[in-house]
């Protein structure tokens, strides 16, 4: 009898190399001319938020450029990212929250599992908490699974990965 095949689709990022690239922003910001004495300040919080307070919009922009290009140097997805709307601050400061995405919502996942049954293989999908898990006795109905998932990255607009495959 075929054992199950299985694998876990999950949305997550790795915390160590998210604090590595606010590292390197902040110490971008220390060298380059338009943002050294600026008074910038760039904080993870809680590996939930990152938070950027600058004197004005174009150098906001700014930091969140740098910070999206380390991300992105670092190996990590910038669909991690989820910036609100900038709100001013005190002492005529301007601030941005980022929202750091992590997990499946429930809503997400009945669209996966979805759109996993609608390529009619012969695949099960769970939903575990803030995870998928996708079982099936065919290693290759698997694999069409997850390239059909990568294709489709981009409309559920969060960073997937694909682990435990056994």
């Amino acid at each position: 009898m075929a054992k199950d095949e299985s694998f876990d689709v999950v949305s997550d990022f790795d915390q160590q190399e998210l604090l590595n690239a606010v590292d390197q922003t902040k110490r971008d910001m220390q060298t380059r001319f338009d943002l050294k004495d600026s008074g910038s300040v760039i904080e993870l919080e809680a590996g939930k938020t990152i938070t950027i307070t600058s004197k004005d919009d174009f150098k906001l922009r700014n930091i969140l450029d740098i910070l999206q290009a380390k991300i992105a140097k670092r190996g990590l997805s910038l669909k991690i990212l989820d910036p609100q709307k900038v709100e001013n601050s005190l002492g005529g400061n301007v601030r941005q929250v980022i929202k750091l995405k992590k997990g499946i919502n429930q809503e997400l996942a009945k669209k996966i599992v979805a759109d996993v049954k609608s390529l009619k293989l012969k695949v099960q999908s769970a939903i575990q908490a803030d995870q998928l898990r996708i079982s099936g006795k065919n290693r290759d109905d698997l694999q069409q699974v997850i390239k059909f998932l990568r294709e489709k990255q981009d409309e559920y607009n969060i960073a997937l990965q694909f682990v435990n495959f056994r």
